[in-house]
């Protein structure tokens, strides 16, 4: 594969420094961006559920912002639940591989594997 692949994650997270790491080792290029320094916006998400994550997959309903928010409980579309995670980043799940068309969450870390 040729395709740029590029990590969305927080550098505080366990499983974004696994997936890193197995990044590392692989001798792939790739970018990582810390999207709590550079904030994904609402249309990186919709081109990230585009390519295989669904909205629900990237939100991180067990947050305890998502439970105070009661999200689960709301009939919300698929825009309203990306404008919120725009607005609060702690509600994107991590972290998120991309490369060419594809998308992974990697959780597990080892979920990176199926683009590499």
């Amino acid at each position: 594969m040729s395709e740029r692949i590029v990590i969305f994650q927080k550098p505080t997270c366990s499983k974004c420094i696994a997936t890193l790491n197995i990044l590392k080792d692989s001798n792939e290029e790739f970018e990582s961006i810390n999207y709590y320094e550079v904030p994904l916006t609402g249309d990186q998400l919709r081109e990230i559920r585009d390519k295989g994550l669904s909205v629900n997959d990237m939100l991180r309903s067990d947050e305890p912002l998502a439970r105070s928010m009661n999200l689960s409980a709301k009939n919300l579309s698929d825009d309203e639940l990306i404008e919120i995670m725009v607005e609060y980043p702690d509600l994107i799940q991590r972290p998120i591989v991309v490369r060419g068309e594809q998308a992974v969450l990697c959780r597990p870390p080892e979920n990176v594997l199926k683009l590499l």
